[in-house]
């Protein structure tokens, strides 16, 4: 019976950047070589990375995607399977994998399925085509997917029929909390009725507000688990098939959510700023839980020598979060500065007196505070190159609790998508790998400070009750008479979702920010701002 050994090349590709995508799959494919490797399997669009979203319009884009696959084919020290887009002769365009193999393109499969939910949009892009492609490689026959091709049912079933002896399955699959199991299930699902084993190949890296984990995997015809790869990090691993069925190898085990989350938030934050060519990053610091866990990842994530932390104390601004906010710069050994704001809230102050005479105070002097410290922080990232990382978290991004032009001015918004009860739970998490927030933030109520004796809950319900209510509605897509159905308080369930969609106008001026649920506010969220629609009550 044939033996064939498989690489799997989880490798972190950068969007449009073909000649270093290039290198990286040969770099997988010499290292494969030597560890005996009969053929390597890239993830989905390697070559140019994924997802390319409008560079898919351009020809010169296809063109120059061709020119690098025709001379990575003469570069391949042995057989590659790697992921491509493709211009048809008649302008038709494809998502594509092709066997690489004696210095050319010796075949061709084009994407079947081609999905246009949450955060994909392939049907702006490609045609669909559903013609299996078979290879022969040490007389094995391997039946080539791509991604949602195995999501549904009809093209590993076609594979199948075509003569494949395994399936070969190359994946662009963001992550998102508890994505793994549902990858493991739909690939069980191919493989109970296509008969074969598969392997699943995934990409692995930061994409604009996407996180590829890599995590990949193969089962055996069983559907069984054999191989386990790491998540969040590259990898090259050895696949063997022999005698009709995989053998057991490399089996990782994935950790608690929480260090998949924040692992997740990690590898967002570093190749946003690597592959966009910051210099580093600055975060206000506040006292308060949020920008105490964005200046964690980003130090996790950068090193404490590209981070710099700044305290922007008012009047209003407790000893504690002062006292609280140093010490946790120097438990992480970042760069700290203070810069009171109090003269800057005076002059503004004077200088809005006359337009303000005889109304009185309210959010607009609480948000003008918020606003000078963009300001400053603006200020610092132009004249640095340092990127200002907000500090906003989901929760206050669907209601509006984070001030335009103020605490949400900046480059990337690092918990964009953390709820604001997962915000404590990866404090925790944290600081048991050692101590560095301290523990009166995570203790203390939450707070803006922006007036005296101010808390959140003033003005919003629990943030059991709060995060509960927006992931219903946004999340899984019920109405506000069956939030309510579900136990939640009718008059919070109306406030908070009248909350929600008034501020739609702010989230779309937000920075982009790193996706780990189902569903975040970004590209998989294309709600209206101006809309009258009633909800169901």
């Amino acid at each position: 019976m044939p033996a064939l050994k498989i690489a799997i090349a989880q490798i972190n590709c950068t969007v449009g950047d073909l000649a270093a995508n290039a290198s990286r799959i040969l770099a997988a494919a010499q290292r494969a070589k030597s560890q005996g490797a009969h053929v390597l399997v890239t993830p989905e669009l390697a070559l140019c990375g994924y997802p390319p979203e409008d560079l898919l319009l351009r020809p010169d884009f296809f063109r120059a995607c061709q020119r690098e696959l025709d001379q990575l084919a003469q570069a391949a020290p042995i057989p590659l399977i790697v992921g491509h887009p493709e211009e048809s002769g008649y302008g038709e365009r494809y998502n594509s994998a092709s066997l690489l193999r004696n210095g050319k393109v010796e075949q061709t499969y084009r994407k079947h399925r081609l999905p246009n939910y949450e955060v994909f949009d392939e049907e702006r892009y490609f045609e669909s085509e559903g013609t299996p492609c078979v290879v022969e490689i040490e007389g094995v026959r391997c039946g080539i997917n791509i991604c949602a091709d195995v999501w549904e049912s009809g093209s590993a079933e076609a594979a199948h029929e075509a003569g494949a002896d395994l399936l070969l399955v190359l994946n662009a699959s963001p992550f998102h909390m508890n994505k793994q199991g549902e990858r493991y299930d739909v690939l069980r699902d191919r493989i109970a009725a296509a008969g074969v084993p598969a392997v699943y190949v995934n990409l692995v890296g930061g994409q604009d507000e996407l996180v590829f984990d890599g995590a990949s995997f193969v089962l055996n015809a069983k559907g069984e688990l054999t191989h386990q790869l790491a998540a969040f990090e590259e990898a090259v691993d050895i696949v063997q098939y022999r005698n009709g069925a995989i053998e057991s190898g490399l089996q990782m085990t994935p950790g608690p959510i929480e260090a998949q989350v924040y692992a997740a938030l990690k590898l967002g934050v570093r190749d946003y700023l690597g592959k966009n060519g910051f210099p580093g990053a600055i975060i206000g610091l506040s006292g308060g839980i949020d920008s105490a866990l964005t200046l964690c990842v980003a130090v996790d994530a950068l090193g404490a020598d590209n981070v710099r932390a700044v305290m922007m104390p008012s009047p209003y601004t407790a000893q504690m979060s002062l006292d609280d906010s140093r010490e946790m710069a120097q438990l992480l050994g970042v760069r700290y500065d203070e810069i009171p704001i109090a003269a800057a809230m005076e002059v503004f102050a004077e200088m809005l007196a006359p337009q303000f005479k005889g109304m009185p105070a309210d959010t607009t002097e609480e948000n003008l505070q918020a606003r000078i410290r963009g300001m400053l922080l603006m200020a610092l990232s132009n004249k640095t190159g340092a990127i200002v990382l907000t500090t906003g978290n989901k929760s206050e991004m669907a209601v509006g609790y984070a001030t335009l032009y103020g605490d949400m001015a900046g480059g990337f918004a690092v918990i964009k998508d953390v709820f604001k009860t997962f915000v404590y739970r990866l404090s925790n998490y944290r600081n048991s790998l050692s101590y560095v927030i301290p523990r009166n933030i995570i203790v203390r109520a939450p707070s803006a400070e922006l007036k005296p004796g101010q808390t959140d809950q003033d003005s919003l319900p629990p943030y059991e009750i709060l995060d509960g209510i927006i992931q219903a509605y946004m999340e899984d897509d019920l109405s506000p008479r069956e939030i309510i159905e579900k136990g939640y308080p009718p008059g919070d369930v109306r406030r908070v979702v009248g909350m929600l969609k008034r501020n739609e106008y702010k989230r779309r001026q937000a920075p982009p920010g790193i996706r780990i649920t189902r569903r975040g506010f970004g590209k998989d969220w294309r709600y209206p701002i101006t809309s009258r629609y009633q909800d169901e009550y």
